[in-house]
């Protein structure tokens, strides 16, 4: 009975040694905050993105006719009585920097995918996921931060809404 159960116990740990853990930066990212930390104002940004999930992309689309990355975040923050930048680039220098480890939903996750700055931003949705407008052809959807693709080009995250940033 032992014998079965430490075989058991190795062949689950011999499993995780199989799924390759994102980069430190990256790997942060999929903590959150405690409940009680969390902003009935950046929850409300989150919903209001998740609302939104299967409208379609849009290029240069803010309204619910359609969106593109930066129009979504623009959009959700609207709705919130929160201003910002139009373009992805704009509202990663504006917001309030927020380490990875200390993600709240309603932040904004920026990416670089192309070769040049700050291209694409998504809202944080809790749980090492956020909401975002991909790209011509694909509706608004939800993704994960841990996804290789999305783990290899997140740039950092900020914050507009009122909580405070604390270090993790």
């Amino acid at each position: 009975m032992r014998a079965a159960l430490l075989l058991a116990l190795l062949a689950l740990g011999a499993g995780c040694s199989l799924w390759r853990s994102p980069p430190a930066p990256q790997a942060a990212a999929l903590r959150e905050g405690a409940p009680a930390q969390r902003s009935a104002q950046g929850e409300a940004i989150a919903a209001a993105a998740a609302a939104l999930i299967g409208r379609p992309y849009e290029f240069g689309g803010a309204d619910l006719a359609g969106f593109d990355c930066s129009g979504l975040a623009l959009y959700v923050h609207e709705r919130a009585g929160i201003a910002i930048p139009r373009t992805a680039a704009e509202q990663q220098r504006a917001a309030r920097p927020v380490p990875l480890a200390a993600l709240e939903p309603g932040d904004l996750v920026f990416f670089r995918l192309g070769r040049h700055g700050v291209d694409h931003v998504g809202v944080y949705s809790g749980a090492g996921r956020f909401i975002h407008a991909p790209h011509a052809g694909v509706a608004v959807s939800s993704a994960e931060l841990r996804d290789g693709y999305f783990s290899q080009h997140l740039v950092s995250a900020g914050r507009f809404w009122s909580a405070s940033v604390s270090p993790p």
